[in-house]
């Protein structure tokens, strides 16, 4: 069965609203996201959340499951059959993408020697002000290039001695991902636009109410 979110890449109407979209709609996580100039946590969140929007517009409430198990850690999303994870980098190195989040130095070896990949990648490369892309790496990909790179090679466990966030997938790992032939890209120009907004307008209309 041919995945489904091959059909989005094949949108060109659809291709081009993601391509001047999605900055926008990501400017407004991060200033919905930040206190005092900087962008909080919650913004990976709400990114996700306008990800799962876009599968829901593309292909229907009725085929976007959000509703996953807590058993399924690396999943985000299914769609129909497909579990889908989504991720999210900042700059223009392919490096610190999260596989995992914990500061406990034994479950991240644990979890480097029990880690296969288990589902479908979205990956957005947030570059401001410069180039970046939303990629779809199928699974498929990820098992060969686990396997043909090892998961000593394939995994970038933190250095001990540091304040690690999590375990990563190595940049050389990712490069091969997003450099095979089954995945798809589709490139996207980081500008920002002058957006003036009030973060807690909403709510307080919301308070408003009777």
């Amino acid at each position: 069965m041919t995945h489904p979110l091959y059909e989005l890449f094949k949108d060109e109407i659809l291709v081009k609203k993601i391509q001047e979209r999605l900055p926008y709609l990501f400017q407004l996580a991060e200033i919905e996201s930040s206190r005092a100039g900087k962008t909080g946590m919650e913004a990976g969140s709400v990114r996700e959340k306008i990800i799962i929007a876009l599968l829901i517009y593309k292909f229907g409430e009725e085929n976007v499951d959000t509703n996953l198990p807590i058993t399924s850690p690396e999943a985000d999303v299914r769609l129909f059959s497909f579990p889908i994870s989504i991720k999210t980098i900042t700059g223009n190195q392919f490096s610190g993408v999260k596989l995992i989040w914990t500061v406990d130095p034994q479950k991240a070896q644990e979890f480097q020697q029990n880690y296969e990949p288990s589902c479908d990648m979205i990956l957005i490369q947030i570059n401001w002000q410069n180039k970046g892309g939303l990629y779809f790496i199928p699974l498929n990909c990820q098992i060969e290039i686990f396997q043909k790179l090892g998961r000593e090679n394939y995994i970038k466990l933190p250095k001990p001695g540091t304040n690690p966030r999590g375990v990563e997938i190595s940049r050389g790992a990712l490069i091969n991902l997003i450099n095979h032939p089954i995945s798809k890209y589709i490139p996207i120009e980081w500008q920002r636009q002058s957006i003036n907004i009030n973060p807690y307008k909403r709510w307080v209309e919301l308070w408003k109410e009777d």
